[in-house]
């Protein structure tokens, strides 16, 4: 299948951003240690937090079948996340139990050791059912003691967000201490301030150290806010267009967000989009664009990488991008896929340490009539999509990978005056 993107020539849209799925499985998460019987409010409707719903219903079935029962099955799909998450989860729930975590092929090639191996020092019982070091996993739920930990800072933010939430479920808690580069560090700070809304002293002791106290979780009502990084998408629409009255409304956006990638109205206020806060809406209009040439470390906003990429090259701003280390072990290896995708398209850019991308402004003669390939990667048909506005149009395969974090994109799109035709 693939979908055919026509942009309008003009924008003025108020779109209804889905709810942050960052925010949404690490309150899953927490909602299942405390035992609460409320869920939170606006979770949201993506795969990604569908699946750690469906892994809680399965959890809470086992404690009803008990000790003796057979071996359950959870499997996560393509969410990376998800899977760090649960791991932890099910290694600290309290009640015995044995639990296969599995996932697609892809995630079956995305490492998970270093998080295994933190979780087997804390006393887990954790077992690899397929190759050393990768899912799937055989999990025996019990008690933890807990204690000192240490894992390398430079290591994905979503182990380290893992550990820190079952810290309260840790007879002894938790320190935590990080080795070395800290990155995705606003992403740590976002499951702080999480833990901390549902009554858990958690904090910094030290620079590289963080204490989490073993009290439990306490139940609450809890809201969760939209998504900044959905939000990324329409900067992106706004920088592309040529169209100075152009306007687009997102409600439910908070300019105080703990949200790592609501920085992206810095990086877009470079690419020429002004921010407005304005009665619980965020509004983005065009505005003058000077930039030549763009540097911006990513380690702290990895998943905002694409979608600035694919604007500087459409806007013909040259670059150098680096703290992408990360992107290699996402749900494809996003550095090469930009690279092919976007020479489609004509432009060559380049990597280099396994970490940076960087673009001349070198260009090569385009494919005739590309389609753009997804890889099973939601960023990417959502990166791509909005270069219509730039192009005659936008071939885009396999787009119903949005549903990863973005069901409604395409809806949303079509709401904003882009036209979609679907061939299968």
């Amino acid at each position: 299948m693939n979908y055919i993107v026509t942009a309008p020539k003009t924008i003025n849209a108020t779109i209804t951003l889905p709810a942050s799925k960052s925010i949404s499985n690490r309150a899953l998460v927490i909602h299942q240690l405390s035992n609460s019987k409320v869920l939170p409010d606006n979770l949201s409707d993506c795969d990604d937090t569908e699946v750690v719903m469906r892994a809680i219903r399965t959890i809470r079935e086992s404690r009803v079948e008990g000790q003796g029962s057979r071996v359950s099955t959870i499997d996560i799909g393509a969410a990376g996340t998800s899977m760090r998450f649960m791991t932890a989860l099910l290694s600290a729930f309290p009640e015995e139990h044995e639990y296969l975590l599995t996932g697609t092929e892809r995630m079956k090639h995305r490492p998970i050791g270093i998080l295994v191996n933190a979780l087997r020092a804390l006393g887990a019982d954790i077992r690899y059912a397929g190759e050393e070091g990768f899912p799937p996993l055989l999990i025996h739920s019990r008690p933890l003691e807990g204690g000192r930990l240490e894992v390398p800072g430079n290591t994905s933010s979503q182990y380290i967000s893992a550990l820190l939430m079952i810290g309260p479920a840790l007879r002894n808690g938790l320190e935590l201490r990080l080795t070395g580069k800290i990155v995705s560090r606003p992403y740590i700070d976002l499951t702080l301030h999480v833990m901390h809304e549902f009554g858990n002293n958690v904090e910094w002791t030290g620079v590289d150290t963080i204490s989490v106290a073993p009290q439990p979780y306490k139940e609450r009502h809890y809201t969760i806010e939209n998504d900044w990084s959905a939000a990324s998408y329409w900067y992106e629409i706004l920088a592309l267009t040529t169209d100075y009255g152009a306007q687009v409304v997102l409600p439910g956006l908070h300019d105080s967000s703990r949200q790592g990638d609501s920085v992206v109205r810095y990086l877009f206020s470079l690419l020429g989009v002004k921010t407005e806060f304005k009665d619980d809406n965020v509004i983005l209009k065009r505005k003058p664009c000077t930039m030549q040439h763009m540097q911006y470390d990513f380690s702290n906003q990895p998943d905002l990488a694409q979608t600035v990429v694919v604007a500087c090259c459409a806007l013909g701003i040259k670059f150098h991008f680096t703290g992408l280390s990360t992107l290699k072990i996402k749900e494809t290896d996003r550095i090469e896929a930009l690279k092919t995708e976007l020479k489609k398209l004509g432009f060559v850019i380049h990597d280099a340490n396994d970490s940076e991308l960087i673009w001349d402004g070198q260009r090569c003669e385009a494919e005739a009539d590309p389609a753009i390939d997804t890889y099973e990667d939601h960023r990417m048909a959502m990166a791509f999509a909005p270069l219509a506005m730039v192009f005659d149009k936008m071939r885009i395969n396999d787009p119903q990978v949005v549903s990863k974090s973005y069901p409604h994109f395409w809806n949303d799109l079509e709401q904003a005056g882009f036209e979609i035709i679907h061939n299968l």
